[in-house]
C-alpha cells in the first residue's frame, strides 16, 4: 500500500513539475549533441535575418563559437523578447546569448554566469529633428524602447542594473512615455514617420544605433551616452554545473581571441574587453 502511494505521488509530481526531474543541462546537451540558444530575430548587428534568410550577427557567431567549443550543433530559437526575458523556460532553451542586461528583477529567474560585452545606451531621433538634443528634452515625449528592456525601465525611472545596484542613474527628465516594441525594425519605422507622429525618439544600444544610422540617413544619434550596461550570458536558475561550464567556455573564447575577432567583424571595434 505504501509502495503504491509513493508511486502515485511520484507520477503526480513528475506531471506537475516536469523540470524537477529533468537531466542537468550539460548532460542533456551532450546526450542530444545540440545546444538550444534563444535570441531576437531583429536586433542588428547582434542578431538578424541575412539575405539568405538565415540568422546572422554578433550574438549568433558567439553562440556558434560556444557550441563549437562544446562539440555540439547549435539550434537557435527566436520567440519574442518578452518570452525570453520572462524566463521559466522549462528546458525549452539552454542559454540566452542575446544581449541581455542583468537586472534585479531578471536575477529572480536567471543566473548571469559571465559578461561578454558592454555598450552604453543612447538616444536616436529623426534626422530632421532638432528639438531633442538629449534625454533632458524627453519631458512629455514618446520614447520607443524594446519591450521589457532596460531602456523601458530607464524611461519609467526604475532601472536597477544587477551587480551595480548602488550606481547612481541620472534621469534628466520629469516624465516621458515609454512606448514598447517587440522589434527594433518596427520601432525605427515609426520614428521614420517624423517627430511626434508615433514617436519622438528611440532609446537603444550604441552599437545598434550606429549600425542603424550608418545605413539609414533618416536617423541620427543625439546627446551623450546615458548609462553603461553590461550584457551577459543568461541561464535558468538551478544548474551550477552548466553555469561553470559556460564561464569556462567564454573565458577560453576570450583568451584565444575568438570574441575579439567576432567583435571586430560585426562592430569594427572590440566591445568584449
Amino acid at each position: 500500500m505504501r509502495a503504491r502511494a509513493f508511486l502515485s505521488l511520484s507520477l503526480v509530481l513528475s506531471i506537475l513539475s516536469p523540470t524537477v526531474f529533468a537531466e542537468p543541462t550539460l548532460d542533456r546537451i551532450t546526450q542530444n549533441k545540440e545546444l538550444v540558444g534563444v535570441l531576437m530575430e531583429s536586433y542588428p548587428p547582434f542578431s538578424f535575418l541575412n539575405d539568405k534568410n538565415q540568422l546572422d550577427g554578433f550574438d549568433v557567431d558567439v553562440a556558434k563559437a560556444v557550441a563549437d567549443k562544446l562539440g555540439v550543433r547549435l539550434k537557435l530559437e527566436t520567440p519574442s523578447w518578452e518570452v525570453i526575458a520572462a524566463g521559466h523556460w522549462q528546458g525549452r532553451y539552454d542559454v540566452c546569448i542575446c544581449s541581455m542586461t542583468p537586472s534585479a528583477a531578471r536575477a529572480q529567474v536567471f543566473n548571469f554566469p559571465v559578461e561578454y560585452y558592454a555598450s552604453p545606451a543612447v538616444v536616436v531621433v529623426n534626422a530632421n529633428d532638432n528639438s531633442i538634443k538629449s534625454a533632458a528634452d524627453f519631458n512629455g515625449k514618446k520614447i520607443g524602447v524594446g519591450s521589457a528592456s532596460t531602456y523601458e525601465a530607464f524611461i519609467n525611472k526604475d532601472l536597477v542594473i544587477e551587480g551595480a545596484e548602488n550606481t547612481h542613474i541620472d534621469y534628466p527628465f520629469d516624465h516621458a512615455q515609454a512606448v514598447p516594441y517587440e522589434t527594433d525594425d518596427v520601432t525605427f519605422q515609426d520614428l521614420a514617420l517624423g517627430t511626434g507622429k508615433r514617436l519622438d525618439a528611440v532609446l537603444t544600444n550604441l552599437v545598434v544605433a550606429k549600425e542603424r544610422v550608418a545605413h539609414d540617413p533618416r536617423f541620427k544619434i543625439t546627446g551623450d551616452v546615458l548609462y553603461a550596461e553590461p550584457n551577459v550570458v543568461a541561464t535558468e536558475k538551478g544548474d551550477p554545473q552548466w553555469d561553470a561550464r559556460l564561464t569556462q567556455v567564454l573565458a577560453e573564447l576570450k583568451s584565444d581571441g575568438t570574441l575579439t575577432r567576432i567583435s571586430h567583424k560585426w562592430i569594427g571595434a572590440d566591445i568584449t574587453q
